[in-house]
């Protein structure tokens, strides 16, 4: 027998009791066997009721079934109604599909009651985290006199639909004098079955009478899970956006319900902290609401707090769920036994295997509040039937996509952070047309992913799309089990190659902010693109690279970037490859040496890559690797054919006409002036980079105009100037993310404090400048603030080294003055002597030896100064000469050097 023939209905066409029955069955989770048995009656008497064969049921019947349903309440007084009304002829309305959100327990005894006194027929909220902005939106969309009638949130299994609209509900509740109510749409149901609901909870029994109770006054209808049923709600809906113009619904599924005029609003997971965010602190971690979720739902299984020790972990563990509040809660549950840090290892990487449940009525504690229909009779085994897997509920909304749509998404997958249109429009290029010569526009399936819950967009910039985590690992297994997962990681690699190749030309003009923020927002990319590509494609590998060195010298990851070229180079695979490709990775490699004290090492690298760019005839490579070779050899003291190095891209600038190039190498010579004593020259260098610069729009070179000038007042004895310019210039160099250089300027400022006097200043300098740029402190007489660099945290392997690196001659002069104000000249000396075997700059090296010769009047220390002084060519100061004014004329030498 069809459906419709097992159903009596009365000649009105209202649904009658054996809807209503089969439904409390439903709901209870009963079959008509269990239904009987707790009953007391026979399986034929609920099997004839429920299939209208018995039109007159005794009254004890029917009291002895809803006593088995457990009803209470208007639901027991609706239900023996109903059963009196099919005695009688009568039909009166029935409470709920699968089950309502708002008919049941709680209500006045009669069911008139409970409509007069429940004009919002809803749970109450429950109090949600993170959502404040989309419940103001939402419930203004629904009160707006020209709003949208129906809104549709859409979204993954576990996003908290079900939470938001109950909340938005209730804010709008003012809004609709008409009721508000909410319906639970069941598996199967039929259209007369969601429309009966709808009547029910609305306070009708028939269309007319609802049209006439409400005459025109607002009233809202919350609809929810109507993906079981998406055919039925749409008549449904259809039908009474006809006839209820002043009605307006609110629904919740996997996908829209696709009437016209229908506002899709997608509910994207909680925010999450970004990487490194535990090292702020517990309050502003805590301020992230997917971590505000965690610890509030791990408070409900343990006292404790997280623990400083856990904050990585809760971090990681937030990021790794992707927001997901459904995800969280259940990671969150798990805390009663492991701590957090556990919870990350057992777990972190079997996301989607956690277990949820299936069964609305359960999971609503999770996406929604207290079911409205229980499961009182639900056995052990009903329960175990139900319960699927995070996996499961994703790849429910993946099997909504077509064909061509999976395969798109398993291709993004391979992005693992934040993406723009023009990259995805890459990655769908057609794989005969590798280069993306014919677009294909990627707008219509990245809006039907939004749509389905999928996709997230976030932000204003161009790099705003981001798949859910749990989608993206799905995804991800996809393409193992299709085979496919090589080729789309090659495809990834080759588009993220291009990117950088695009930007890398920005990183060194007056755009580098705005490109050092765009391999920023792709950074994971980056990792990932070239790890997969060493691999499988070592050519790909190293045209990414290649073009990265900048950006890891801006970001502090100078060790890693060397190591990463330095492999790609020798793997036999690349040998071949183009010479300029290979010019530019060698010369990467000699740029980040001079960063962590390689220069020695890599001096034989720059210059072969300066004769591959002159043998093919490259100026911009031949500008490039003269600027880089020149400052490894100042850095390892060929001071002369340093300044060759410099006084030869002048020459080539000039002619080719590079503006850029030109202030470069006039920088580059100013330091050579300030070597040799000339600081009127070296000024005058300073100010022709001052011009070129803001002509060609390179800020930092401007700034590393500034960072020199601060020196030179340093060196002249203006030591107030010299911390003011130096100041200036570390604040801008930290906006402009140069570490390296940054720090130097904070070791002029550091030496001008201490040599001024300003001890307490100067030991915040020393403590930065120690802490490997960790954080930054800026001391201003009476004022004083901390700035945050953004760089990632040292590691084992890609740190700057803040005590026998770079850092450690500038300190050990700065203690050495210091100890030489206090009248110390015993531990003035130590310094002194530490800060001329640690110095990486011949000056630097004067300048502690300068030190060390007044503080222990050795004439043994003259000689050795004698000796740097003649083989860098340096000069001395007037006033370095006049500090050892007195030592040098019981020497009977010379005070010129």
């Amino acid at each position: 027998m069809t459906p419709e023939h097992d159903r009596s209905r009365s000649p009105a066409g209202r649904s009658g009791l054996p809807e209503l029955l089969r439904a409390h069955r439903r709901a209870a989770g009963l079959t008509q066997a269990e239904l009987a048995s707790r009953a007391g009656v026979g399986v034929r008497t609920v099997r004839d009721l429920e299939r209208g064969r018995s039109v007159r049921p005794q009254r004890t019947t029917v009291e002895l079934l809803a006593t088995a349903l457990e009803l209470a309440g208007a639901t027991r007084a609706a239900f023996l109604a109903t059963a009196r009304g099919a005695a009688g002829g009568e039909s009166p309305r029935p409470d709920v599909i699968s089950g309502t959100l708002g008919v049941g327990a709680g209500v006045t005894s009669t069911a008139g009651a409970a409509r007069a006194a429940a004009r919002v027929a809803l749970p109450p909220p429950v109090a949600l985290i993170g959502r404040d902005r989309d419940v103001t939106e939402l419930a203004g969309m629904l009160t707006a006199e020209r709003g949208p009638r129906l809104v549709s949130l859409v979204g993954l299994a576990g996003v908290g639909k079900t939470a938001l609209a109950l909340a938005v509900a209730h804010a709008a509740a003012r809004a609709h004098p008409g009721g508000v109510a909410g319906v639970l749409v069941g598996e199967g149901s039929d259209g007369p079955d969601v429309l009966a609901a709808t009547m029910t909870v609305l306070g009708a029994a028939r269309l007319p009478e609802l049209v006439a109770r409400l005459a025109g006054r607002p009233a809202l209808l919350v609809m929810d899970a109507v993906e079981r049923a998406p055919g039925p709600v749409a008549e449904t809906l259809h039908r009474l956006g006809i006839v209820l113009p002043s009605l307006r619904v609110l629904v919740t599924g996997r996908h829209p319900v696709g009437l016209p005029g229908e506002r899709v609003w997608p509910v994207a997971p909680l925010e999450v902290p970004p990487p490194d965010a535990e090292h702020s602190g517990p309050a502003t971690l805590g301020s992230w609401p997917a971590v505000a979720l965690f610890t509030a739902r791990l408070a409900q299984v343990r006292r404790e707090p997280p623990t400083p020790d856990e904050l990585p972990a809760l971090a990681a563990l937030v990021r790794r769920l992707g927001g997901l509040p459904l995800a969280i809660e259940l990671m969150a549950a798990r805390g009663r036994l492991l701590d957090l840090t556990e919870l990350l290892d057992r777990y972190g990487d079997r996301v989607l295997d956690l277990t949820t449940s299936a069964d609305p009525a359960a999971r609503n504690r999770w996406d929604g509040p207290e079911a409205a229909t229980r499961r009182p009779y639900a056995t052990d085994a009903t329960r175990a039937a139900v319960a699927v897997t995070l996996r499961d509920a994703v790849a429910t909304s993946y099997r909504l996509l077509a064909p061509d749509e999976r395969d798109a998404l398993r291709r993004l997958a391979m992005f693992g952070n934040r993406w723009s249109v023009e990259l995805a429009e890459e990655m769908l290029a057609d794989e005969a047309d590798r280069d993306g010569t014919v677009a294909i526009d990627p707008v219509p399936l990245l809006d039907r992913l939004v749509e389905l819950g999928l996709l997230s967009v976030r932000g204003t910039g161009p790099f705003r799309f981001r798949l859910l985590d749990a989608v993206r690992d799905f995804a991800i297994e996809q393409a193992v089990g299709s085979g496919e997962l090589t080729c789309v990681r090659r495809r990834h690699a080759e588009v993220v190659a291009r990117l950088v190749a695009r930007t890398a030309s920005d990183l060194a003009g007056p755009r580098m902010l705005d490109a050092v923020h765009r391999l920023d927002e792709v950074s994971s990319d980056i990792s990932t693109a070239l790890a997969h590509a060493a691999t499988d494609d070592p050519l790909t590998a190293l045209r990414l690279a290649a073009c990265l060195p900048r950006w890891w010298r801006f970001r502090g990851r100078d060790v890693a970037g060397r190591q990463w070229l330095r492999r790609l180079l020798a793997d036999p695979r690349t040998v071949d490859a183009d010479p300029i490709l290979r010019g530019w990775a060698s010369l990467g490699v000699a740029r980040l040496a001079a960063e962590h004290g390689a220069e020695v090492d890599e001096l034989p690298t720059a210059r072969a890559a300066l004769e591959a760019f002159r043998q093919a005839g490259d100026v911009t490579g031949e500008l490039e690797a003269r600027s880089v070779l020149g400052a490894l050899l100042t850095t390892v003291g060929g001071h002369d054919e340093a300044r060759e190095q410099a006084e030869a891209v002048l020459r080539l600038a000039a002619r080719n006409g590079r503006t850029r190039e030109l202030a470069v190498a006039q920088n580059s010579l100013a330091w050579h002036e300030i070597r040799v004593g000339d600081l009127v020259a070296a000024r005058r260098r300073l100010a022709a980079v001052d011009r070129l610069a803001a002509e060609g729009g390179e800020q930092r070179l401007r700034v590393l105009a500034w960072a020199n000038r601060a020196e030179v007042s340093r060196l002249e004895g203006r030591y107030a100037d010299a911390v003011d310019q130096g100041r200036r210039a570390a604040s801008a160099l930290f906006e402009l993310g140069d570490p390296g250089h940054r720090r130097r300027v904070l070791g002029t400022v550091g030496l001008a404090l201490a040599q001024d006097g300003r001890a307490t200043e100067a030991t915040e300098v020393l403590t930065e400048l120690r802490a490997g740029g960790a954080e930054a402190t800026v001391v201003v007489p009476g004022q004083q603030w901390v700035e945050r660099v953004g760089l990632p945290r040292p590691r084992s392997d890609d740190t700057v080294l803040s005590w026998g690196g770079p850092e450690a001659g500038i300190c050990a002069l700065i203690e050495g003055n210091l100890a030489l104000h206090r009248g110390d000249r015993e531990l003035a000396a130590e310094w002194f002597a530490a800060a001329a075997e640690a110095g990486h700059d011949r000056r630097d090296v004067v300048e502690a030896l300068v030190g060390l010769a007044a503080s222990t009047s050795d004439p043994a220390v003259l000689d050795r100064l004698d000796r740097v002084c003649e083989e860098s060519g340096i000069r001395l100061l007037p006033q370095e000469s006049g500090l050892l004014y007195a030592l040098m004329a019981a020497r009977g030498g010379s005070v010129e050097r």
